[in-house]
């Protein structure tokens, strides 16, 4: 029964080594993805800016123009576009705040981890502590 026990401890804290190690692992992509992100949402603002800005433009030239021209599909195009930036945007946004979470998760696994790993004495025995 003894031995037993101590076995299962042994692999309870192999476990969670493996563990701790996945999310040492994890956690570098998990910031540089959200960096990504965070740029990519930055540009998707700037491009939403310009084809306000463009819309605006061809609006006035539209009616500053003395020869009929019709530039209102183009402008609705814009709209169009401008509308699909903005859900692009959200969808980055709620991905960006996804990644932030289990970036935090991580953060209070490693530390519970550790804190764990401390209390049982550091590492288990019978494993190499290279």
């Amino acid at each position: 029964g003894g031995a037993k026990m101590a076995a299962g401890s042994g692999g309870q804290a192999a476990r969670e080594l493996f563990a701790e190690g996945l999310l040492q692992f994890l956690r570098p992509a998990v910031r540089q993805l959200d960096g990504h992100v965070h740029a990519v949402r930055e540009s998707q603002v700037e491009l939403r800016e310009h084809i306000d800005s463009l819309a605006t433009e061809l609006c006035r030239i539209n009616e500053d123009q003395k020869v009929a021209l019709d530039l209102d599909p183009y402008v609705k195009k814009l709209l169009n576009a401008r509308r699909r930036v903005v859900l692009v945007n959200n969808i980055l946004q709620n991905a960006q705040e996804r990644l932030r979470r289990l970036n935090h998760s991580m953060a209070k696994e490693t530390v519970r981890r550790k804190a764990m790993l401390e209390a049982a004495g550091g590492y288990p025995q019978g494993l190499p502590s290279k």
